[in-house]
This record gives structure tokens, C-alpha cells and sequence, in this order.
């Protein structure tokens, strides 16, 4: 599949956004409450730039490397959010280029993105990623793990505590997706209790699985495959 035009992009927006208001509407739930995350890894920086002119409020990076350097090409005013797994040492890069870390799984980020948004004169808003479907190939926090994290993240002037954000295992059963989702959600509520921090934002659902994702509260599905097709 080749990289589309951006007649074929907004086409493909509608479909994902059909999509969305059709598992809203089952789920009894305002379509407004979904936002479509355009994930553009592995795509060129105009990716970024359909994404902004269509009026999408930010794309999705894997890699910190890539996104800091398809950001300066892209002229169009949007926001970059890191969704893939953040090491240690490009904290800083990523904390500088990003605006919202999702990815953030451990104390060592924790204590690394607060330094850094702390010395860049920013509060950088962030994602607790916990593995929720208890998935070995994939990374994230335990759910053991984020009354913790949450914690120590709540004692981190430079850093804000958005919500939660979590990738299903892969399964050819769409159960296996649903209950890891409902899992998060089940959590994000208890840690919400737990804190009095609302937690709002449970980032859940990709092209394959958004479905299963806002039936179980998801905020925002990340789509890359579905708008821009087969990453190169």
C-alpha cells in the first residue's frame, strides 16, 4: 500500500471516524469523548502535515529519534506525543521534543522526565503505559506496580499525570484486547479513587481493536495503518 494523497487520507479519516461514532453510539457514549491519535511512525513528515490541516490535535511517534527529527519538517502547528517505549537515556531528547510522554513505565523516568522538563522550564504531561493484558512482549508497568507510580509521579512538580495508556496483546480472540482494556479502566478508576486525581485519559485501541477499546472507555485510539496504510 502506498503512502496516500491527502484526498485519500481524508477519505480514510471519515471511515476511522465512522468507526468511532458507530462504537461510541453502541456504547452509549458522546462521540466528542473519543480522540483519534494519527500515528505517523514510519511515515513521512507530511503524515504530520495531512494530520494538522484535516484539524487533528496531534500525531503519534514511536521513536524518540524520529519524531525529533520529522518534527522541524513538518510547518503545520500540531502536538507530537511519544507513544513507543522510552529508554532511560533519551529522556531528556524526548522531554525536549514531545509534547506528552506516553510511555512512561517506570520510576527511573519517572525521576529522569521530571528533571529534565524541570531544567527546560516546562510541566510536561505524561501517561502511566501498564501492561494490562500481562503480555511478556510488551512493555509497561505491572498493575501491581501503578498505586506506586502514580504516586511518585504525583510528587513531580514538572510532571503531570494525564491518565493511563496501554497496548492489547496480540490475539486472534477480540476477548483477549476487551478484557486488557477493561482491565486499564478498572485500574485508571481504582488509582483515581485512590488519589483524587481524575486520571482522564485512557489511551487504548489501534485500527484493529479501537472497537473493543471505546466499548471499555477508551479516550483515544491511536491509528497509524488504517490512515496512511502499511508503514514502510
Amino acid at each position: 500500500m502506498t503512502f496516500p494523497d491527502y484526498n485519500l487520507f481524508c477519505s480514510r479519516v471519515a471511515e476511522v471516524n465512522a468507526r468511532i461514532a458507530a462504537a461510541c453510539a453502541r456504547a452509549g457514549r458522546p462521540v466528542a469523548s473519543v480522540e483519534l491519535l494519527a500515528v505517523t511512525k514510519n511515515h513521512p513528515a507530511t503524515a504530520a502535515e495531512y494530520a494538522a490541516r484535516y484539524g487533528l490535535r496531534a500525531v503519534g511517534e514511536n521513536r524518540v529519534q524520529e519524531g525529533v527529527e520529522k518534527r522541524p519538517q513538518c510547518a503545520a502547528p500540531i502536538a507530537w506525543e511519544l507513544i513507543g517505549h522510552l529508554q532511560s537515556n533519551k529522556a531528556r531528547l524526548a522531554a525536549t521534543h514531545f509534547d506528552r510522554i506516553q510511555s512512561v513505565d517506570s520510576e527511573k523516568l519517572i525521576n529522569l522526565l521530571d528533571r529534565a522538563a524541570a531544567e527546560l522550564g516546562k510541566v510536561l504531561p505524561i501517561l502511566l503505559q501498564i501492561n494490562a493484558g500481562a503480555d511478556p512482549a510488551k512493555f509497561g508497568a505491572e498493575p501491581a506496580d501503578a498505586s506506586r507510580l502514580l504516586a511518585l509521579a504525583l510528587t513531580k512538580p514538572a510532571l503531570r499525570v494525564e491518565g493511563l495508556m496501554t497496548i492489547a496483546p496480540l490475539s486472534d480472540d477480540p476477548a483477549v484486547a476487551r478484557r486488557s482494556f477493561a482491565n486499564l479502566r478498572e485500574i485508571r478508576d481504582r488509582l483515581a479513587g485512590e488519589s483524587g486525581v481524575p486520571l482522564r485519559e485512557l489511551s487504548m485501541g489501534m485500527s484493529g481493536d479501537l472497537d473493543a477499546a471505546i466499548a471499555e472507555g477508551s479516550t483515544q485510539v491511536r491509528v497509524g495503518t488504517a490512515l496512511y496504510g502499511e508503514r514502510t
